[in-house]
């Protein structure tokens, strides 16, 4: 079992199972009716997205300090106990189901989807590569 960092909207692999909508909104112009059939997300929760703040530091972050700049406080957006709890339960859920979290960034190097794939690891989530 395993949980998947996806680009939202990208083709499902056979075994993705659930694919978790990790974004601040949903995608534009697409009816609600076809998320899911449309490979966006089955479930929206944007409780594991950046704040509207946070997120426009990482669309303009140009360089390796702004990046981090981002990284920090994504991360700490992440520390509080509502959202430590939910990437506890995902990394336990990840050992016994296979799921997905996404976003839709191109770059996963560039998405705070990056931050929260090593934040699942860090609390023992089986991430695949």
């Amino acid at each position: 079992m395993t949980v998947r960092i996806v680009r939202l909207g990208s083709p499902r692999t056979e075994d993705e199972g659930t694919r978790i909508g990790t974004v601040r909104r949903p995608p534009r112009g697409v009816p609600k009716a076809e998320f899911a059939s449309g490979n966006w997300y089955d479930v929206w929760y944007p409780n594991l997205a950046p704040s509207l703040e946070t997120m426009k530091l990482g669309q303009a972050a140009a360089s390796p300090e702004q990046w981090r700049a981002f990284e920090k406080q994504y991360k700490s957006e992440m520390s509080t106990p509502e959202t430590s709890r939910t990437i506890e339960l995902l990394a336990t859920l990840s050992r016994q189901s296979n799921f997905s979290v996404g976003c839709y960034c191109e770059d996963e190097a560039h998405c705070h989807r990056s931050i929260l794939r090593h934040l699942l690891e860090q609390a023992g989530a089986d991430v695949h590569p």
